[in-house]
């Protein structure tokens, strides 16, 4: 079959990789995708909220299937623009309806959500202008840090954690008077601070059932000993060493199974993955957040030990079967640490060419690319994350020290990287 998969980043690269290895995928087309997807198909010129545009192409190209990566055509609700055109209708989409996508587009929404199914998360209440006074009154009688969340998508910034009043009722007076967010901070969620460690836990559901794929851990922070500013991911791990069968089990019981029948009972339709941002509180899961999609870099890190046929996957979820399906994965550790561009997550250049890309013929690793443009037969920088260097190694050291060695020989002018992923378990 045709499948269109929609995204141009590390995770897009990953699914296209991994896409292309079944053999029921006959032609793979990506919107509008990056030098590194290019290898694996076609790209293709489309927004991915473009959704005429995308209908469009679907009906010229004979596609069979749409595999979206990001969560903005998600909860902009392209799954329910194709159920509700005779034309495409036909064509399964993997990602969940509009309502099911509010588990990300709407931090209150799953605050509440998960309160309605006795889901363990932090206390929080909600504020917007209407009762912003009473917001102001909460903070300063509240316990610090204090976690303030824009209730919308914030381009992965819309979360600050205060470490004291003045800072908290600050950030607040920005957040809903002066639209700091946009749209996204008109309504905010306080939140009480966890201490803990985090880890990334992933669902593949077709609305009835799921299977669970491996677990990872994201390095947020731009420099080692995760310190400095917040990035979009610097770096994953997969297996997560603390992440036991004793742990997981408790991360089915209290938060998974109780999401899944809580989508069910609210009659949610919802046929694609679920991200839970977990912490770890005296051995306890808690979660943070919920996301409608894979997460990058953790994609880059997951996929490559996934054994199972992608596309099978995907139509066991269009087709309600998945109960079917037993996933097979790679024991062996993945590392993948991300290079950037000098100066992310703040100002940077892009057009910067990327050296020896042609040289790395390292078995058991792979160049993910991320931020990267083709230009006249040279692949150059083009956002903040450019690529994600995955490697496996039967040991958490040689895996890191594996993606090391190729970040030694892909180079870009002013790249950083961080050289301590997974630094807490070696």
């Amino acid at each position: 079959m045709n499948i269109l998969l929609l995204g141009s980043g590390g995770r897009e690269h990953a699914f296209a990789w991994k896409l292309t290895q079944s053999s029921r995928c006959t032609r793979l087309f990506i919107a509008p995708g990056n030098a590194g997807t290019s290898l694996c198909g076609t790209n293709v010129d489309l927004a991915v909220t473009d959704f005429d545009g995308i209908k469009q192409f679907c009906v010229e190209h004979n596609i069979g299937m749409v595999v979206v990566g990001p969560e903005e055509p998600l909860v902009k609700g392209i799954y329910d623009y194709f159920k509700n055109d005779p034309a495409i209708r036909h064509i399964p989409v993997i990602g969940p309806s509009k309502a099911g996508a509010n588990l990300e587009g709407s931090k209150a929404f799953a605050k509440a959500f998960m309160q309605r199914h006795g889901i363990p998360s932090a206390a929080y209440k909600e504020f917007d202008a209407g009762n912003y006074e009473e917001g102001i009154s909460y903070l300063q009688l509240h316990a610090t840090p204090i976690v303030l969340k824009a209730d919308g998508l914030a381009a992965g910034k819309g979360v600050i954690i205060c470490q004291n009043h003045v800072e908290a009722m600050a950030e607040f007076e920005l957040m809903i008077q002066q639209a700091k967010f946009g749209d996204a901070s008109k309504k905010v969620v306080v939140e009480d601070f966890l201490s803990g460690i985090e880890l990334s836990v992933f669902v593949l559901t077709d609305g009835e059932n799921y299977v669970l794929l491996p677990e990872a851990k994201d390095y947020k922070r731009i420099d080692e000993g995760d310190k400095g500013l917040n990035t979009g991911g610097m770096g994953a791990i997969s297996p997560v060493p603390f992440a036991d069968e004793t742990f997981m089990q408790k991360v089915i019981s209290t938060i998974i199974d109780p999401t899944i029948s809580g989508l069910k009972k609210e009659q949610i339709e919802y046929a694609g993955f679920i991200f839970f941002g977990i912490i770890k509180v005296n051995d306890e899961p808690c979660v943070i957040e919920y996301n409608c999609r894979m997460g990058d870099p953790e994609t880059e890190a997951v996929l490559p030990r996934l054994k199972n046929d992608l596309v099978a996957l995907f139509e066991a979820t269009a087709g309600k079967r998945l109960h079917e399906i037993k996933l097979e994965t790679d024991s062996r550790q993945t590392v993948t640490i991300v290079a950037v561009s000098g100066g992310y997550p703040g100002e940077y250049e892009k057009g910067l060419l990327i050296d020896g890309l042609d040289l790395v013929q390292e078995d058991d690793a792979i160049v993910f690319h991320a931020g990267t443009l083709q230009e006249d037969d040279k692949t150059v920088t083009n956002g903040g994350r450019v690529l994600a260097v995955t490697s496996f190694g039967n040991t958490l050291q040689k895996a890191v020290e594996k993606s090391k060695a190729i970040l030694d020989i892909v180079q870009f002018d002013g790249m950083h990287f961080r050289s301590d992923i997974g630094y807490e378990f070696y």
